[in-house]
């Protein structure tokens, strides 16, 4: 079951990444598909904790860069033949279910129409604004780091959701998630009208097999408060020329006000249940 979650985790990145190339209506089409598959990630994930696989997030790098959309729509399709063989290894339920999906999946993928793909031009440019070099580069960095960081955080509160039965805290978790999940999107919709897309790093074990809740919740306090301060650097870099993309850094920083106070009460509650 490692080798078919590893596999389901790879074509979820690709049909994501997909959705940020795609400038048509199979945008839509395909962040749908690339939650679907995410939950059957994670569905996975669970039966192999059920039955005591010992797993982790390891996956093999996930090449992107075309200039059709046919071509990556013709590689998830073929992704998704690899993992309907590997499906007899899953408990029968879930099998039937995830081998429908894929099914239904792999008929629309191949009637999707064909798109230029201007998501590797690297011309740095997003829609009109007129930034800068130094609010470009900025930016650029900033887009990297953060959907790297926004990839990084939906693996850890995945992770520590699916080995909790804190009902408590893993309804903290999964608003954490579904931010992360927007911040994601957004981060990877503006990286791709750029034309820098570029697949997350593979994430370190060490980083989501949390030993220390306590110390995890207190230290991602911190990094919270340090991502709002680039947000707000950010801002201030490109509100010379374009007060609306300042206004959305801004906006995406006062997110960020909302996640350390979950953090803080996942924190309080991990340390009064830990203290009785």
């Amino acid at each position: 079951m490692i080798i078919i979650t590893a596999k389901v985790h790879e074509v979820w990145l690709a049909t994501l990444m997909a959705g940020f190339m795609s400038q048509s209506r199979s945008k839509q089409i395909l962040f749908d598909f690339s939650d679907i598959l995410f939950r059957h990630f994670t569905w996975l994930e669970r039966e192999m904790i059920v039955k005591g696989i010992a797993y982790d997030y390891d996956r093999d790098t996930v090449p992107i860069k075309v200039d059709k959309l046919s071509i990556i729509l013709n590689n998830i399709n073929t992704r998704l033949d690899q993992i309907d063989l590997l499906l007899g290894e899953v408990d029968h339920i879930l099998a039937e279910r995830i081998a429908s999906d894929l099914k239904y999946m792999k008929g629309v993928l191949s009637k999707l129409p064909d798109e230029k793909i201007e998501a590797f031009s690297m011309e740095r440019k997003y829609e009109d604004y007129a930034l800068s070099e130094e609010a470009t580069d900025a930016l650029t960095v900033f887009l990297f780091e953060e959907s790297y960081k926004e990839y990084e955080l939906i693996m850890i509160y995945n992770y520590l959701k699916a080995h909790s039965e804190d009902a408590y805290l893993n309804r903290i978790f999964q608003i954490l998630i579904d931010e992360s999940f927007f911040h994601l999107k957004s981060f990877g919709d503006m990286m791709a009208e750029m034309g820098i897309l570029g697949v997350p790093r593979i994430i370190s074990k060490e980083l989501y097999q949390v030993e220390d809740v306590k110390k995890f919740l207190f230290d991602g306090i911190d990094e919270e408060l340090a991502a709002k301060e680039e947000c707000r650097k950010l801002s201030e870099a490109v509100a010379s020329n374009s007060p609306q993309l300042a206004r959305f850094f801004d906006f995406i920083d006062h997110q960020e006000n909302y996640h350390i106070e979950l953090m803080k009460d996942a924190l309080a509650h991990y340390k009064s249940e830990v203290d009785e």
